[in-house]
């Protein structure tokens, strides 16, 4: 089978496609032929070897796949070979086949393409952890989303409306807006330094959002934490501006707003039933038409490196996608 391969840390440039065996099912796993993995930002801190969890090399990046049950292991019950399904994992996506335990997986609705279900898990799973475990959202709450033309930010924007939120996002160009606004936020704000708090002011008459969902870290952060309500929610969930925050904690004592931290994968490994149900609810709201992908282009796994490139260069808005049919 081929691979995409890691083996010295370093730039995508320096992936590899190579031939090796295939994986026989250990008990409690499951073999799947991969027909789409998901291209996510954490990719590029797993390869250029920055990211807080690291395998021993050489491995294959990424972290969601979707495809066909090929074989199981001893104890499995729950998938037979044949099987749409979809799996979330700690590294190993880039492959044409992956074994990854049985606990991982969930099948596919009959409606749901390989590429959707690829791009579709690490997004939507964070936003859900986001907002309805860290941050406890209620419906008729203001959520605030900045980076909202990411893969986490879309889908933040997307569920924040679904659960009954009025979303506002922050886009740091036109066409982001325009998708935001497409998957239904109701105010759209771009990007400006220095403005973030009196324009969210401006969309709540004066209240500021009830939870931000904030991806970009650096003065965004600091806007965004200014920007929160009284007995706000500030859910931490990356720095994509490449700059981690300090929290001032004047703030957080005067207007009694609470900063959490969410590392989404964390369920996956500690609570798996817990991530399983999520999914369940999310592709609930798929098959309802609530939640759609916005794809923004798909590469042949040979590619790879091409399309970690895309998502550094953030020129694209929308999820990115491998796909070895």
């Amino acid at each position: 089978m081929r691979a995409v391969v890691v083996e010295e840390f370093g730039t995508p440039e320096a992936l590899r496609v190579r031939e090796l065996p295939p994986p026989a099912p250990a008990a409690g796993e499951v073999v799947v032929d991969v027909q789409a993995a998901g291209v996510n930002f954490p990719d590029l801190l797993v390869v250029d070897g920055s990211y807080q969890i690291l395998p021993e090399r050489p491995f294959s990046p990424g972290k969601e796949i979707a495809g066909v049950v090929d074989s199981v292991g001893s104890g499995v019950t729950d998938f037979v070979a044949g099987q749409r399904v979809m799996a979330q994992i700690e590294h190993g996506g880039y492959r044409e086949r992956v074994a990854a335990p049985a606990a991982q997986l969930v099948p596919l609705p009959d409606d749901m393409s390989y590429v959707d279900a690829a791009a579709f898990g690490m997004g939507y799973l964070t936003a859900y952890f986001a907002l309805r475990r860290r941050a406890r959202l209620a419906a008729g709450e203001t959520v605030l989303v900045t980076g909202a033309g990411g893969c986490v930010g879309s889908a933040s924007v997307q569920l924040a409306k679904a659960l009954g939120a009025t979303v506002i996002a922050v886009a740091r160009d036109e066409r982001r807006g325009e998708l935001a606004r497409a998957q239904g936020a109701d105010h759209v704000l771009p990007a400006e330094p220095g403005l973030l708090r009196d324009r969210v002011r401006e969309c709540t008459s004066g209240r500021g959002a009830d939870v931000v969902v904030e991806l970009v870290g650096g003065t965004t952060f600091a806007e965004a934490l200014r920007a929160t309500a009284w007995e706000g929610r500030l859910v931490v969930i990356g720095f994509a501006g490449g700059e981690i925050p300090v929290i001032k904690a004047g703030h957080l004592l005067v207007k009694n707003i609470a900063v959490l931290g969410l590392q989404a994968s964390d369920y996956r490994d500690r609570e798996p039933a817990t991530m399983r149900a999520a999914l369940g609810e999310l592709l609930e709201l798929y098959t309802a038409g609530k939640l759609r992908v916005p794809i923004a282009g798909t590469f042949p796994l040979e590619r790879a490196a091409e399309a970690l490139e895309a998502v550094r260069n953030g020129g694209l808005s929308g999820n990115v996608v491998l796909t070895c049919p």
